[in-house]
């Protein structure tokens, strides 16, 4: 099948789902904004797409799709190839600044299963926090160099940091604060919101299409798809922070991204942790 064949099964499968999607935009429609009933929906629209899939699988991606894939992914994990960022984090993690302070004097519990906790509003700052913005805005802190959000050294920082999270369920946070819900909703929107020379939105693909190809590239189902971050995809020969996969997925509609970490970004990190949350992190993941 060539490309604009996918295409056009893709835009089609789009009409499709946005019938059966229709009861999670009522509280758009009416002007509210209720994070929990999205959840609630968005949990049940996979499911009730994927009835064989158990809903904490889900964060295997692909893998879950179906037991050929889910085979690949045990045989993955026998010997991971994310294993050497997985190391390669925790000497980072535990080696001081040159102040002779370290990660850990920059989080709760030293910096150990927390992955869980990101992103959070800020509410003093009225913005979204990740774990990538708050592991450089701790280096910054500390008189250190800001990492890039998209090269290996922050992919081996975040790999390890979920590692020691691995089982905990996501627990995602909205404060009765109308600037929490506005950045929801913002993140909500961008996700549904069609872009790129494409016009894909973000749905397009994670929505109505996971468990299908596009090109050679197997698609993930959205719910469940951050909590396997950082990951390491075989198209890339290396590792990927969720800024990268952002970044990236922006390209692939041909489309133009934003800058890492920018505010529409994080809002998106936002909105797809909340949905996920009492899903388990399962980072670092591994990918086709």
């Amino acid at each position: 099948m060539n490309l604009r064949s996918e295409i056009r099964l893709a835009l089609a499968a789009l009409a499709l789902a946005a019938l059966a999607f229709a009861p999670m935009q009522t509280a758009v429609a009416a002007d509210t904004v209720d994070p929990v009933a999205d959840a609630k929906a968005f949990k049940k629209f996979f499911t009730d797409k994927f009835p064989k899939v158990k809903l904490e699988d889900f964060v295997n991606g692909p893998y879950s799709m179906n037991e050929d894939m889910h085979r690949q992914w045990e045989e993955k994990e026998q010997f991971p190839p994310y294993e050497f960022s997985l190391d390669m984090g925790k000497e980072m993690f535990s080696k001081p600044f040159k102040n002779g302070k370290s990660y850990e004097d920059c989080f709760p519990n030293k910096g150990i299963g927390i992955r869980q906790n990101y992103p959070y509003f800020e509410e003093k700052e009225g913005k979204v926090v990740t774990l990538e913005l708050a592991l450089n805005r701790c280096r910054e802190a500390n008189g250190e160099p800001p990492f890039s959000y998209v090269r290996d050294e922050m992919a081996a920082l975040t790999a390890y940091m979920a590692f020691t999270s691995r089982g905990k369920p996501f627990d995602i946070k909205i404060p009765n604060d109308p600037r929490a819900l506005e950045a929801y909703q913002k993140g909500k929107e961008y996700f549904y919101t069609r872009r790129g020379q494409l016009n894909f939105s973000c749905a397009t693909c994670h929505v109505q299409s996971p468990g299908e190809r596009i090109r050679a590239e197997v698609l993930a189902p959205a719910l469940g798809i951050l909590n396997a971050m950082p990951i390491y995809r075989s198209e890339w020969n290396g590792m990927g922070t969720t800024s990268r996969r952002f970044t990236t997925c922006n390209s692939q509609i041909r489309g133009v991204p934003l800058a890492p970490q920018d505010d529409e970004y994080r809002d998106l990190e936002y909105y797809l942790s909340y949905v996920s949350n009492g899903l388990p992190i399962s980072g670092p993941g591994a990918r086709p």
